[in-house]
């Protein structure tokens, strides 16, 4: 079975968020995906087989180091620019790729051999809460000081559930989770949570256990953005940049947008260049 490997929201090689892509994945079960993305040991690792009953649409499993994903940002960017250079006729494509829980279109423009760029329509932002949490900065090993007065935290979805805890200062560079998160953000409607400093539009995050950070969180970029357009740190429809994975030295960024007033965003997006690795074949496949 043939593989790309893809670096996402970096339009360099050996930056952003790493990826493998499986363009013809019919056949394999749920548990050889998750046997394969284990051995690959990218943050993720993204499955397609093509729907044959609609024009540029792709079935897609996305899997983490952990399990399956109902959502992600940047395997789905990622599979599209695959599919663009693979199956592409046109300078610019949209392709539809249908997860377990929804179909959502990903742009896709070639800009030169290798390297394209994606852009993700995320869909509507649920707004989920702002729930008080007395010991939420010690969550990251930081000072209630290191929150920023201006902007609560808040649960929110546009695919995933984030729990957006918006810092200050140098409160990004010194976070680090202190416990296993699982129960305390699921207790909350939460599945994951995302630092966001809005002033300087940096982010990161981490698994819940804090054993690995992601580089660039497509997923969680579309509640970012979501996020600053509701609290006016962001114009309706103004695609501004949000940067993460510095402190991981794999710097990426993303392109971000929200259209909306309010809790009413209508339509969030996220978006970023892909660069072309390497292309491989595995040899044989797990039982």
């Amino acid at each position: 079975m043939d593989y790309l490997h893809v670096d996402v929201f970096s339009s360099q090689p050996y930056s952003g968020n790493s990826l493998a892509v499986f363009p013809d994945s019919v056949g394999l079960s749920g548990q050889q995906m998750m046997r394969i993305t284990r051995e690959m040991r990218h943050f993720e690792s993204v499955f397609l087989a093509p729907d044959s009953t609609h024009e540029r649409t792709w079935g897609a499993r996305v899997f983490d180091l952990v399990g399956e994903l109902d959502f992600a940002g940047h395997p789905l960017i990622g599979a599209s620019c695959v599919l663009h250079a693979l199956h592409g006729a046109d300078e610019t494509e949209t392709w539809h790729l249908k997860l377990k829980a929804r179909t959502v279109d990903v742009t896709t423009r070639r800009r030169s051999a290798g390297r394209y760029t994606g852009v993700l329509d995320q869909g509507p932002a649920v707004f989920l809460g702002r729930p008080t949490i007395p010991e939420l900065a010690a969550w990251f090993s930081l000072d209630a000081d290191d929150l920023d007065p201006d902007l609560p935290p808040e649960v929110l979805s546009t695919g995933l559930r984030y729990l957006i805890v918006p810092v200050r200062g140098d409160a990004l560079e010194r976070a680090r989770i202190a416990q296993d998160l699982d129960a305390p953000l699921a207790a909350l409607g939460a599945q994951f949570a995302y630092l966001l400093d809005a002033t300087t539009l940096e982010g990161r995050h981490w698994n819940n256990d804090g054993n690995l950070e992601d580089v660039a969180t497509g997923s969680g970029a579309g509640c970012a953005a979501a996020y600053l357009r509701r609290h006016s740190r962001i114009g309706d429809g103004v695609t501004v940049t949000l940067r993460q994975g510095r402190l991981t030295g794999r710097a990426g960024q993303m392109a971000i947008s929200a259209h909306g007033e309010g809790k009413d965003i209508r339509s969030v997006t996220v978006g970023g260049d892909v660069a072309f690795v390497a292309e491989g074949h595995l040899r044989e496949l797990p039982a």
